[in-house]
This record gives C-alpha cells, structure tokens and sequence, in this order.
C-alpha cells in the first residue's frame, strides 16, 4: 500500500508530462509540419483529444504497477519501467489509430511509424524526466530527514545495535527508527546491546506498538539463538501494509536461495512479498468480471430451475446469507443457494459439514456435489467481495480459533477470498481441525505462488470436479 501524497504527486507529474507530450506532438506534425502534412488542425480540436489520451495513459501506467514501490525507487530501474510500458502502450496506440487507415500503403505505413516513434519519444522523454525530479526531490528531502518511514528493529543483541548503527549513519535509508522490540519473553541483562531507553516492549504487544507508533517497515534482527521464534513473529503481524525484512545468516546469502536487498551494505530479505504484478492484479480482476457476468448470462434458466427446486421441497429462503471474513480480515456478506435445513445450527453452534451430514437437505445434496450451491457467488465477486480464485472464506468464529493454533493462518487474508481453490481441488471439505490445518497448506501455497497460470489450472480443475459430481 503506498503513501497517497506518493501516488498523487508522481501521478499528477505523469499527467502534466502526458498531456504536454500530446501537445508538443501536436505542434511538430502541424504547426512546423515535420512529416511533410500541410493540413492544419484548429487547437480546439487537439484538447479534448489530449484529455482522453491522458486518461489513456494513466489508466495504463496503473494497470502495469508504475504507481506501486515509489518510495525512494531505484531511478535508474524506474526509468526501466517506464520505457517498457509506454513502448507497450504506443504499440497498442498504434494499432487502435492506424491499423485501419493505412491500406497496407508503404508510404502510409512509413509515416505511421515516423508518426509513433516521434510521439512515443515525447511520452517516455517527459515521463522519464517527471519521474526523475520527483524521485530525485523525495532523495534530497529524506536526507535532510523529511517523510522517513518509522520503523522499528526486533532484537535487542549486537546483531539489532549494528542494523541501528548503518541505519543511522545513512539517513538515505529513508527510515526513522522509532525503537526495539524484545523477541525473548526472558531476556538476560546481559544480553541486551542496545540502549534502554530505546527498548518498546515485548514481541507480544508488537501489533500495539506497530499502532501506536504508526510503523510502516519491521526490520528482524534477532541472534540465531531466537531464530526460532520467526514464525511467531510473522504470525503477529497483521498488517497488509506493513514491510517485513530480515537479517540472513551467512547459508541464506550464499545459498542463493533468498532474494536479498540492501541497505548500504547491509543485506535484507524481504519477507512475504507481493508476487503478483500489477498488471496481472488488473487481468485477474477484469477476469473475474466478465467471467462472472458471461457465467451468470449462460446459467440464468438453471439457477431459476434450482430456485424452483429448493422452494418447493423445503419451506425457507431461496439464497443462504452469512457474513464472512475477506480480504484484510474486512467482513462481508457471502451468498449460496440454501442446502441445509433452516436454523440447521441452532442447537450445535457453528460447526463444520461432514459426510452424509444429516442438516443437509436432498436437494442439496445434489447441489452440494455438482457444486451448483455457490453460483450466486459471482454477485460477490462482481462486488468485489471475492474471486473466482482464492481460499475460501471462513466464518469470524473459525477464522479467530484458526489464527490462534495455525501459524501464518492470517497470510490467507492477503488475497481476496474465492469461490474455488487450490485447496478445493486437492482436499476435501473441512470435517476436522486436521482438515483444515492441511487445507491451510494448500492455501498458503496459492497465496505465495498466486499467478494468471495457477488460476486458470484451478479452475479448469473445478470444472473437471463439477462434471464429476465429486463435490460435498
């Protein structure tokens, strides 16, 4: 999650460069006439052009992630980035404003290219130099110790004093330590290097301190002795926006099996990473849209027909309604055809399905194993609320139980809940705790190797199970 004044600044500069891209073009085709055309264009003509062009190139500077990690972003990969995808973007220019006017014509098709490559020059030209001033500004404000991210160092031994050490001594780091955190719930005296006065807490109230504080990066630099509580510590952290890194040991950089930044030497592997791009973040989105709206079109005559069934065998409500957690851990409200018997839980409480579960009606049943009992999902995911892909969402009374005796159970809540999984086609429905804590690999697994690639297989897996009838 970037800071909003980031994303502004950076965004309204792309739009400035844009729009005076659009209008310096403007100037060489028809007021200096570079490309031999000796029409003219009124400059009334060329504004409302201009707008929707600008529009047109923030919407896809955004769907590629130029607006994500701004914070003091390498310029040198930034400017990388923008000539990938303004070349990506004069391409699809080209092709919506020329393909039909150029008859195949080589002195058109000729010109056409002139035409672009001039223009694409202007666009990654000014949008590098935007790009450029802005991030080179955030450089100078933050070493003069303007707009540092707080951040705060768990570990208390020489290993956390040094990290202190290198992130004061280079104010460039961008970070403003705000204090320690103590991982050991029984720290001897002398094992504590750092300066007291500086000591936060205990690791158990670091979600309070990341608040009260307004952290925004969590730096672990715990002695290989404490190595062991890593997990504990980012189980705790429930923060999407937070940014987790570590200190490796000497095997882990040389291994080469961790990715590793640095602060001015000092390597850092950043924990949980995002590792979807941006711009297949917008694909996965725009899929689940015109996936659940061409779903909902084809299987209207169906989903009445079961309507029909569920009213007429059993006296309640059509839709089954029932909040759930999503993604953050904010609620929502998830809608299934009913398969149970009304008030099925009033006397148990909540509790999972199980084989031949006798609260489940015979209409139901039949839903349950063609899968057809989740179709008005697709409102929640054109609301948002869900994805075709992703873990399912659990009840609060579960996920609180779960988060407490499954570690990295809340990492789940990093990606929007979904309608079918990894977890859905390798496992069965939940019947024990053991069912659960072995789905949870499944979904942790989806959520750290979340791609385009992987949805596509789980829904064709879905699909397969559907027609199978092997669904509970």
């Amino acid at each position: 999650m970037e800071r909003r004044k980031d994303v502004l600044i950076t965004l309204l500069g792309d739009a400035i460069a844009v729009a005076l891209a659009w209008f310096c073009f403007y100037y060489l085709r028809f007021e200096l006439q570079w490309f031999g055309e000796n029409q003219t264009v009124a400059p009334a003509l060329v504004i409302l052009p201009g707008l929707i062009i600008t529009l047109y190139w923030i919407a896809m500077f955004a769907f590629f992630g130029l607006y994500k990690r701004l914070y003091l972003a390498s310029r040198f990969d930034e400017i990388l980035r923008v000539a990938k995808i303004s070349i990506i973007g004069i391409l699809v220019f080209f092709f919506l404003l020329f393909t039909d006017d150029l008859n195949w014509n080589p002195q058109n098709i000729s010109q056409a290219k002139n035409l672009t490559l001039v223009y694409w020059l202007l666009i990654f030209g000014l949008v590098s130099v935007n790009r450029l001033l802005v991030r080179t500004i955030q450089k100078y404000a933050v070493s003069k110790g303007y707009g540092l991210h707080k951040a705060v160092i768990i570990g208390v031994g020489e290993t956390a004093k040094e990290v202190y050490a290198d992130i004061m001594r280079h104010k460039t780091t961008g970070l403003d330590v705000a204090g320690f955190i103590d991982a050991s719930r029984q720290t001897k005296d002398e094992d504590i290097k750092i300066d007291r006065s500086l000591l936060l807490g205990k690791v158990q109230q670091l979600n309070k301190i990341i608040s009260e504080h307004q952290i925004e990066d969590v730096i672990v630099a715990v002695e290989p002795v404490n190595r062991d509580k890593l997990i504990t510590i980012l189980d705790l952290i429930d923060k999407p926006s937070i940014s987790v890194k570590l200190i490796p040991d000497f095997y882990q950089i040389i291994s080469g099996m961790n990715k590793t930044n640095q602060i001015f030497g000092l390597p850092l592997i950043e924990v949980m990473p995002d590792p979807m791009p941006a711009w297949e973040k917008s694909v996965k989105r725009l899929m689940d849209i015109v996936l659940s709206v061409v779903i909902l079109v084809i299987s209207a005559p169906v989903m009445m027909v079961v309507a029909l069934l569920i009213r007429f065998t059993d006296p309640g409500p059509v839709i089954f309604a029932q909040e759930r957690v999503g993604l953050f851990g904010r609620p929502f409200v998830m809608y299934k055809f009913r398969s149970m018997f009304v008030n099925a839980e009033a006397k148990t409480g909540p509790t999972w399905a199980t084989e031949n579960d006798p609260r489940i009606t015979p209409v139901g049943y039949w839903l349950r194993k063609l899968r057809l009992d989740e179709l008005p999902q697709l409102w929640n995911v054109l609301k948002g609320d869900m994805s075709l892909v992703g873990p399912r969402p659990e009840r609060e009374h579960f996920v609180k139980q779960f988060k407490a005796q499954i570690p990295l159970y809340a990492r789940r809540l990093r990606v929007r809940p979904g309608i079918t999984g990894w977890a859905q086609v390798k496992w069965k429905y939940d019947e024990t705790f053991d069912d659960v804590k072995e789905k949870t690999k499944y979904d942790l697994f989806y959520v750290e190797n979340i791609s385009l690639k992987m949805d596509i297989k789980i829904l064709i897996n879905t699909i397969a199970t559907m027609l199978a009838g092997k669904g509970q």
